[in-house]
């Protein structure tokens, strides 16, 4: 199988380095060669590995600290009565205050969620680059398929349109067999029904070969031009039906996604056990207070603080 896969990739991308544009026929490993490049389903798929593997970053995140700015501002204005020390019309007082801080936190330990949910991404990028794998060899054997079935199809359609010759000239010959009396009404009767049958047949197999040529478009992403037969493969097939299903059980890209997505959820289940643990986190963050008064105050002027600590959280029950 491994030998088969090198053959096959080195085959596809010597098809796609070599072969020229202005060829006389196409031939097969240039087909698979536009299907691997332009089909869209597998586009997409190799679309969806790039946006499974955003999740790794994703996960890793939880090693990494937060970091929060915050800042506010408050204005207030009011009157004061400065003879009785209460709220009047004597004197206006307006006050100004401000906070301005950064705060940092740092997860030191979450249970092992995190690892845990790092693997689990990493297992489903693996499962979404065996299943693309999957895609490709799904699409590949389409697309195989469809450029013979075209060779195929429009053989069909020439030999029916041949028999359909051969059959008209035996109608003929009958009728001028029975215009000299050398034939019956039963003879031409018979040739003129043997024609029609023969005329249905070649609208079917042209409907056919049309309709083969639709897939073949569909799947590689160009018109099916001139193709050209392609070699047997049967030496490069495994000798036995034992060793077949051997290799398929080992390295089958459907059997190893399954795999791969029953390891993600193995980790899945343990980062939320996860949650069951002791968390343990550090935060560490500075802090501006401002104050203004009009008229001014002794309470006038910047405090600055700073802080540090550790917080150990415990679950006991949660339900």
């Amino acid at each position: 199988m491994p030998s088969l896969r090198k053959s096959l990739f080195a085959a596809f991308l010597s098809a796609t380095a070599l072969s020229p544009l202005g060829a006389s026929a196409e031939t097969i490993l240039g087909a698979l060669s536009k299907a691997y490049q332009n089909n869209s389903q597998l586009n997409s798929a190799r679309a969806g590995v790039r946006v499974t593997d955003e999740g790794v970053a994703i996960a890793k995140s939880g090693w990494r600290p937060t970091i929060t700015g915050s800042a506010n501002i408050d204005y207030s204005r009011g009157y004061f009565d400065a003879r009785r020390n209460i709220p009047g019309e004597n004197g206006k007082i307006a006050i100004t205050t401000g906070n301005f801080g950064v705060q940092i936190d740092q997860t030191l330990f979450d249970g092992f969620q995190t690892k845990n949910n790092v693997a689990a991404a990493e297992s489903q990028v693996r499962a979404s680059v065996e299943s693309l794998r999957n895609t490709e060899e799904n699409i590949l054997f389409n697309a195989a398929s469809a450029y013979m079935d075209v060779i195929r199809d429009r053989q069909v359609a020439v030999l029916t349109e041949q028999n359909l010759q051969f059959l008209t000239e035996q109608a003929r010959a009958a009728r001028s067999r029975f215009e000299v009396g050398e034939g019956t009404r039963t003879d031409v009767a018979q040739a003129d029904a043997e024609r029609s049958s023969a005329v249905a047949e070649l609208a079917a197999a042209r409907a056919q070969a049309l309709a083969s040529a639709a897939t073949y478009r569909q799947i590689v992403g160009d018109e099916p031009g001139r193709l050209r037969a392609a070699s047997p493969l049967a030496k490069l097939l495994p000798s036995n039906l034992d060793s077949a299903i051997a290799i398929a059980s080992s390295e089958h890209p459907a059997i190893l996604a399954t795999q791969h997505l029953v390891d993600a959820a193995a980790f899945s289940v343990k980062s939320a056990e996860g949650a069951l643990l002791p968390q343990l986190s550090a935060s560490a963050g500075v802090s501006s207070d401002y104050i203004k008064n009009d008229p001014l105050s002794s309470q006038d002027g910047t405090t600055n603080t700073a802080n540090i600590g550790a917080t150990l959280t415990i679950p006991i029950y949660s339900g």
